[in-house]
């Protein structure tokens, strides 16, 4: 009975505070840190997980896929049940479920049992993820929104960009398992500050009811679209599953679509995407993570086993991309709330560009400090295009929409990791396919070479989509900075 008045008291206390939204702020970017993070921690240590558990890189990509996809498929449905049944109880439980996925992936004894684990790791990061935009909206002044929402896809991105290093540290020092057990300890500290911080929210009294038609039209079409893109390259694109997963989840993310134009509290909101720095900011966001995972999911490949060096070193050689980002996100986004984000953006994605230009040139014999420079590059050029472009989405939408438009930026940005690392991988493997076509014991120099040239091929594909991303940000015609 003490225990629980102590913990009231200390709950009572924190809430009175005048910087309680900014407690709200920190608890919230815990889970979302800690999902984006997993979501690339993996990467990493693929190569480490490959030789421990027997399989190849085809089936290997779904340790990183089947977490994206599951994401994907529930951000909408995990924020529809929280207004149903409240915010804070959605966001803990999220916690505890994705504790629990990290703790039985570090016991994982097969591929295929890792990737389950990694599925309900991903029901927990969505839970986490769909209702992190709506709880700092809900809790903060609109006039402090921007920014606080700025910062949570500053969080966001050095989640994502955090992991390969932080996953490669970890399996040089210890074993790739603890990448997943790093989780227990910040997961339970997150559940614990979820319950003393966030606030008792209570469901709406209206009869309001969860559109379970659209939930399972968007989840189904999410994950057959999704499934038969990630194993097109593997089956065929003319097999009968990748055709029967193509059919399916165009026809039934068209039927969700003409469902929830017809629904009255609808879990997307499309009239949003009539907005055009809202569209132009979700469009050219996907297109840079897209890019992005291009060489997220192969520079470590590259780096083991062309270059050879140990986790470890890898680790420490990829901390140098979040490290540029992390020094300037924050300036970037501040430089946005006077200039606008079309410079910064546009000129963001075009220094990302030059960075898969530059790393298109590297060879199977590069040294350490040649492949920094485009690990920095990369770094600032996310940097300058993240935090202005989340900004210009939000400020773009109507208060009573903030936590609808973040949902949305939520899932086109995982949505994007997803099909990044679908078309990095299909492309590289068609390209070494056909380099060594023909040669039927390849030398290691041979393969070596062909993989180095695999991957320029890839890199120089990221260029394009980068600039192809830089073209379309121009266009952030519309953008009115929100003064209230």
């Amino acid at each position: 009975m003490n225990q629980d008045n102590d913990n009231d008291n200390i709950s009572t206390r924190v809430k009175a505070s005048p910087r309680y939204r900014w407690f709200i702020l920190a608890t919230v970017s815990v889970g979302t840190f800690m999902s984006t993070l997993d979501s690339s921690i993996v990467n990493v240590a693929l190569p480490t997980i490959s030789g421990k558990l027997n399989t190849d890189l085809s089936i290997l990509q779904w340790v990183v896929t089947a977490y994206l996809l599951t994401i994907s498929s529930l951000l909408p449905v995990f924020g529809r049940i929280a207004d149903l049944i409240g915010r804070k109880r959605v966001f803990s439980w999220g916690f505890l479920i994705f504790t629990l996925g990290s703790a039985l992936c570090g016991l994982a004894t097969n591929i295929w049992f890792l990737i389950g684990m990694r599925v309900l790791q991903a029901i927990g990061a969505s839970m986490l993820m769909a209702n992190s935009a709506a709880l700092i909206t809900a809790n903060f002044p609109p006039k402090e929104r921007g920014q606080a929402l700025g910062l949570t896809g500053t969080v966001v991105a050095l989640g994502s960009l955090t992991g390969p290093a932080l996953g490669g540290i970890l399996v040089g020092l210890l074993s790739w398992r603890s990448i997943f057990y790093i989780n227990l300890p910040i997961g339970i500290l997150g559940y614990l500050a979820a319950q003393f911080v966030l606030p008792h929210d209570t469901p709406h009294e209206t009869k309001e009811t969860f559109d379970f038609v659209g939930a399972l039209l968007f989840t189904l079409g999410m994950v057959s679209l999704l499934f038969a893109v990630s194993n097109g390259q593997d089956w065929g694109w003319q097999s009968s599953p990748i055709l029967l997963g193509l059919f399916l989840g165009i026809l039934l993310l068209g039927l969700f679509f003409y469902t929830e134009l017809r629904v009255p509290n609808p879990m997307i909101h499309f009239s949003l995407f009539r907005i055009r720095p809202f569209f132009i900011g979700n469009i050219t966001g996907f297109l840079s993570f897209v890019a992005m995972y291009a060489n997220t999911m192969l520079m470590p490949f590259y780096l083991q086993h062309v270059l050879n060096y140990d986790p470890t070193q890898v680790g420490l050689l990829m901390t140098s991309f979040p490290l540029m980002m992390a020094i300037t996100a924050p300036l970037s986004g501040r430089a946005s709330d006077r200039i606008g984000p079309i410079i910064l953006t546009t000129s963001g994605l075009v220094v990302t560009a030059m960075s898969f230009l530059y790393l298109s040139t590297v060879t199977a014999s590069s040294l350490y400090w040649q492949i920094i420079p485009g690990l920095l590059l990369m770094g600032l050029g996310n940097g300058l295009f993240q935090s202005p472009n989340n900004s210009s989405v939000m400020s773009s939408v109507p208060p009573n929409k903030l936590g609808v438009a973040g949902g949305i930026n939520a899932l086109v940005r995982n949505v994007g990791m997803v099909i990044g690392i679908t078309f990095s991988v299909s492309l590289f493997e068609n390209r070494e396919t056909t380099l060594l076509a023909g040669i039927n014991s390849p030398t290691a120099l041979q393969q070596g070479n062909a993989f180095v040239a695999a991957y320029h091929t890839v890199m120089l594909a990221g260029m394009g989509i980068a600039i192809l991303a830089a073209i379309i940000s121009l266009n952030r015609k519309g953008y009115t900075r929100n003064e209230t």
